[in-house]
This record gives structure tokens, C-alpha cells and sequence, in this order.
């Protein structure tokens, strides 16, 4: 394990701060829509819509627990990877989510997400703009989600293996969880689960202008 590094404050921790918390909102709300649509969810999401098929909790609550069953492997693995975006994401985007969703389910007639079309719409934006949430957490450099941090700990201890077949392989294990519990798999699950992180590598470029 690293020395005790975490909640560390590089140079412009403000401007990383402003990123973490942008990120955060942006990514549940775009969760909140991806949910909605229902064409599948990133693996984790639908690992914790499988869990809540069997167990009397919310969705927020089911993520904020399994993120802290991970968060103690990442703990005694490597607490370099722990900082305020892990706290952040750990525990506020399925709670986001949920109050987004509680807002629809007041406004917007329950019809909008039953029409094939209009999902579709919904689907394209609500992708963009969970991956864009999802990389400014990421480039903020605070901390890495618990989910996330698994895959760079492999990855440290099984140099030979490129990154990005690591990260694939745990998605693809979350997605079949999720799809052993009841989870909710469709064309996203996979999508993400095999090119979310060339698209967040894109945009961390892009975004890095903002810190750097």
C-alpha cells in the first residue's frame, strides 16, 4: 500500500475541485435520463438495478453500498487512488440520479419514455453528457471512483496486460453480474463497456486545458 496520500490538493485544486463537482452533477444527471430511456446501463448501474430487484433499497442507497465494499478494497490496496472525487462519486451520483428521476416522475408525463422514437432521442444527449461527466471527474485528478480504482490496482500488478483490456474485463464482470441479478442490459451496457475508456481518454485531453 502507498504511503497515505489521499484527499491530496495538487496545483489549481480549485479549478479540479469546480470539475469534480460539475462532473458529478453532470454524470447523474445523465444517468438519471440513461435509466429513464432504458436501452441498459454502464456494467456498475446495472450490477446496483439487479441488486435493488431482490433488496427493499434505492438506487442511490444500493450504489452508495456496494461503492463502500469497494472503497475498503481500495483502501488497503492503494489509498493514492482515494481524494475528494472518490468521495464525491461514490457517494452523490446514484443519489442524483434518484432525485432527477423523482423530478420527471412529477413533470413529465409517464408516455415520453414509452415511445421507441423519443427514447432513442433522449438515449444520444444522455449519453454525451454521462461521459462528459464521467471524464471531468476523471481529469480532475482528486480521487478515482471505487469502481474505477479496481481496475487501475489490476492493472499496477499485471503490468504485461494493456489498461484498456483490464478495464474491458471488469466492465464485462459487472455487466454479467448485472445481468445474473436482473439488471437492466441493452445495447449501453455493452457500449460502455467497451468504449468508455478510449472515449474518456479522448476527452481527457481535451478537458485538461482547465488544470494544466
Amino acid at each position: 500500500m502507498r504511503n497515505l496520500k489521499w484527499f491530496a490538493r495538487p496545483d489549481k485544486f480549485k479549478n479540479r475541485l469546480i470539475m469534480v463537482i460539475l462532473g458529478v452533477l453532470i454524470q447523474g444527471f445523465g444517468l438519471s435520463w440513461i435509466i429513464e430511456v432504458s436501452f441498459g446501463t454502464d456494467p456498475c448501474s446495472a450490477f446496483t438495478q439487479g441488486v435493488i430487484s431482490h433488496v427493499p433499497l434505492s438506487f442511490g442507497t444500493a450504489q452508495l453500498l456496494i461503492n463502500i465494499i469497494l472503497f475498503v478494497v481500495v483502501f488497503f490496496a492503494d489509498t493514492g487512488l482515494i481524494g475528494f472525487g472518490t468521495i464525491a462519486n461514490m457517494v452523490f451520483i446514484g443519489y442524483i440520479s434518484d432525485f432527477c428521476r423523482f423530478i420527471y416522475s412529477k413533470t413529465l408525463p409517464a408516455e415520453l419514455f414509452q415511445n421507441t422514437t423519443t427514447r432513442i432521442i433522449i438515449l444520444i444527449p444522455a449519453l454525451i453528457v454521462f461521459i462528459l461527466g464521467a471524464a471531468m471527474y476523471m481529469t480532475a485528478g482528486l480521487g478515482t471512483s471505487p469502481y474505477d480504482a479496481i481496475a487501475f490496482i489490476v492493472s499496477e500488478r499485471a503490468e504485461n496486460i494493456p489498461f484498456k483490456f483490464i478495464r474491458m474485463s471488469w466492465d464485462i464482470i459487472f455487466l454479467l453480474l448485472g445481468w445474473i441479478m436482473g439488471g437492466n442490459i441493452g445495447v449501453v451496457t455493452f457500449a460502455v463497456a467497451f468504449f468508455l475508456g478510449p472515449v474518456i481518454t479522448w476527452e481527457q485531453k481535451k478537458l485538461s486545458v482547465f488544470i494544466s
